[in-house]
């Protein structure tokens, strides 16, 4: 691991320099207009520009419509959506309030928690890790040879553990399944057993599951499974001897110009200034705190563990932002990918990948991949589909739908964008209003 560590601190000196060519290129070519700046030197986040008129047309209304009717018919309390078309950010919108009591109106600012579309940010780090030496799929995680060798996670009492790989926990394969509960949502009963404080870490979590027999052999089938991707997040910490968050910031997220997507908080007095307030159905019960077994609260706000959920499920964004990544891992022209064809055909080709996608939920036969993330106070998919538009839409509130919600979503944007006849020729993703001072002329909205 020694080896491999200063293998990797050699390839991110080549990385900043590969970056900043990089990051010229994608500038350049987005527009060549005065007022474009590197991605890597804005100052704020670029949809801190965007104001829901900037998308207000007739082309639109009927997918404003239909954002409308989920809203009222799941009774919801407010969404935003984007779509881009060719790479092109073409629309972003908010829809109802991202506060309802306070009557502050959804806009394409707001971030919301995306749940397990956290995941396929996780997967793109790694997958990018692989391309940069630092780690190799088939590398063993447990054992004294594996990654995650420090004594804390050598006390496994199932041998098969050393045959878990990092490509099993990319693509659900590593052995566990959620036949007794999902380990990262039993924080009082793992609290219990491994004699810790709560809430319970990460690395509490893991060495509870390690101490259980694995359900099957690892790489002998999939199970959908959080705790393979929290995994993939201490390994990330491990390799780069950084905090996650900060290692997906600096490699992925801030050379693409992505500057407010992060790590969301656990209780409402720590959502960010531009954060939306999440709600849940008006029959939900309320649960177990994980700070205090003792106190009762909704499961949106210290019921569940969004900062240690993490990797698999803790980020928060806008959909615009989200576009702005999946156009860099989407495998069109438009915008330099910040991964290799090869390590985005394995991550969307199952016959490559090992038997399930990589970061994504699923695709169909005419080329369109998916990503959803539901959970209680929050209902998220982003597109990627087959004719050169991706589009993301989240809510902040749950239903009783749970993940069959993301059916009556995709229904209901696919028809609206598919009766366009003509698409806007702007693009969002650069658009810029100078200060009056300094460039009186330039401000404008392509």
């Amino acid at each position: 691991m020694n080896k491999l560590y200063t293998r990797g601190l050699f390839i991110k000196v080549i990385l900043l320099i590969s970056f900043y060519f990089w990051d010229v290129a994608i500038s350049s070519s987005g527009s060549n207009s005065a007022e474009t700046v590197l991605r890597s030197k804005q100052t704020h986040p670029f949809t801190y520009n965007l104001k829901n008129e900037l998308s207000d047309s007739d082309n639109f209304e009927y997918l404003e419509s239909g954002i409308e009717f989920l809203l009222n018919r799941f009774d919801m309390k407010g969404a935003s959506f984007a779509v881009a078309k060719d790479a092109r950010l073409v629309f972003a919108k908010g829809a109802g309030y991202a506060d309802a009591e306070a009557k502050v109106r959804v806009e394409p600012k707001h971030m919301f928690r995306i749940a397990s579309i956290s995941k396929l940010i996780t997967a793109t780090t790694i997958m990018k890790m692989q391309e940069l030496g630092l780690l190799d799929l088939d590398d063993k995680v447990f054992g004294r040879e594996g990654i995650l060798n420090h004594p804390i996670y050598l006390d496994y009492s199932d041998s098969r553990a050393e045959r878990i790989t990092v490509r099993h926990l990319l693509n659900h394969s590593a052995g566990w399944n959620r036949r007794f509960g999902d380990h990262m949502f039993m924080p009082h009963h793992i609290a219990r057993q491994m004699k810790v404080d709560s809430p319970v870490q990460v690395s509490d979590i893991i060495r509870f599951a390690l101490k259980k027999r694995l359900h099957f052999n690892p790489g002998s089938r999939t199970s959908y499974s959080n705790l393979g991707y929290a995994i993939l997040g201490e390994i990330i910490e491990h390799i780069t001897d950084m905090e996650y968050e900060a290692y997906v910031q600096q490699t992925i997220l801030h050379p693409l110009g992505i500057q407010d997507m992060r790590i969301g908080g656990n209780l409402e007095h720590q959502r960010f200034d531009n954060e939306v307030k999440y709600y849940e159905q008006s029959n939900a019960s309320e649960v177990k705190s994980i700070y205090d077994i003792n106190e009762f609260v909704p499961l949106s706000y210290g019921g569940n563990d969004i900062e240690t959920l993490g990797a698999a499920g803790g980020w928060i964004a806008s959909p615009a932002e989200l576009l702005k990544l999946i156009a860099a891992i989407d495998g069109r022209p438009g915008v330099p990918d910040i991964l290799s064809s090869e390590s985005i055909e394995m991550m969307t080709d199952t016959r490559l990948s090992g038997g399930h996608m990589i970061g994504w939920t699923g695709s169909d036969r005419r080329g369109n991949w998916w990503r959803t993330g539901t959970f209680a106070g929050t209902s998220a998919l982003v597109m990627r589909q087959n004719n050169g538009l991706n589009w993301a839409v989240i809510f902040n509130s749950s239903t009783y739908r749970g993940t069959t919600l993301s059916r009556e979503i995709t229904r209901e944007v696919q028809t609206a964008l598919n009766s366009l006849e003509q698409w806007p020729e702007h693009d969002l993703f650069y658009y810029f209003e100078a200060p009056p001072s300094l460039c009186p002329d330039i401000a404008e909205h392509r």
